[in-house]
């Protein structure tokens, strides 16, 4: 009896599953298709990110502002007055704000995807979803963040217009959707990289805000990439946000010159980063939980 009653169930069963869960059987395992089944889960944790960021705060949501406001006006002071380094003939304030605006999107995208297993270790032990969807709602709710940060700088850039300042908009503007993905995928690149290594290297944490403000000395925000040596400029391109950057600045301001060469080179760099990240990334993910 009680053999043909698991007979009748295991013919009822598989019949009433909704979802097969299977190792994945290669690193490069990518399941687009239920990441994008999973799209309101996602969605839900960019709303817990946006909200948790400001949460319990005074000014709230006007810290998207404050913060490059008075990153901007100390470099102003620091590197505009009393370093002198020039600007090409653009408004010091409206300069150093361009650059700040593309980069914090980036740095902010790399810091918090870099902890995506630390921070999620007791989710990730709870429930089953596409572990991906946590770094890529990071992405998107910055996103937001970068999109009001990106309206504030075109009051700047309308204001310094109408004074007639030396800023010229041009085409370039067109490319700044592609830019900002450009940003998003290097960031989200290297963040699931280093978040992947701190499981078992925990050291990599402190490291990684200290090493992302060395960087950003090594990308021309706070100056521009005409005023590089020739004999070091090779060194400052070899860094992927320098094309990204440069071009931001270019499509906004009109300063300096597009090199598609150099753009194609982060573009490429880019996808092989977002390749070696998700091979990595599916390795550590099937043994982390022991790690953490």
């Amino acid at each position: 009896m009680n053999t043909m009653n698991n007979q009748q169930q295991a013919n009822i069963l598989p019949d009433e599953w909704t979802m097969i869960l299977r190792p994945k059987r290669s690193l490069l395992d990518i399941n687009l298709k239920e990441l994008w089944q999973y799209r309101d889960l996602i969605m839900l944790f960019v709303k817990r990110d946006f909200v948790s960021k400001f949460k319990q705060t005074i000014l709230g949501p006007l810290w998207f502002i404050i913060q490059p406001l008075l990153t901007t006006i100390m470099f102003t002071i620091i590197f505009g007055n009393i370093a002198g380094i020039p600007t090409n003939g653009i408004p010091k304030i409206l300069f150093y704000m361009t650059g700040i605006v593309g980069w914090t999107y980036f740095s902010t995208c790399l810091n918090e995807t870099s902890q995506t297993f630390i921070k999620n270790a007791s989710i990730f032990g709870k429930v089953y979803f596409p572990r991906l969807a946590l770094p890529i709602s990071v992405v998107i709710s910055n996103l937001v963040s970068f999109v009001i940060q990106f309206v504030f700088l075109l009051f700047f850039l309308a204001y310094f217009m109408i004074k007639g300042s030396n800023v010229s908009p041009n085409y370039l503007v067109l490319w700044i959707p592609f830019l900002v993905l450009l940003m998003a995928g290097l960031g989200l690149g290297f963040g699931i990289i280093i978040s992947s290594l701190t499981t078992k290297y925990r050291d990599l944490t402190h490291l990684v805000t200290f090493g992302v403000t060395l960087w950003m000395y090594a990308t021309p925000i706070i100056y521009p990439l005409s005023g590089i040596p020739e004999k070091y400029r090779i060194f400052v391109l070899a860094n992927p946000m320098t094309a990204v950057v440069e071009t931001f600045k270019t499509a906004l301001l009109g300063v300096g010159q597009i090199n598609y060469l150099h753009l194609l080179y982060s573009f490429c760099f880019t996808i092989v980063l977002l390749i070696v990240g998700v091979i990595i990334f599916n390795k550590v993910e099937k043994t982390f939980m022991d790690t953490v």
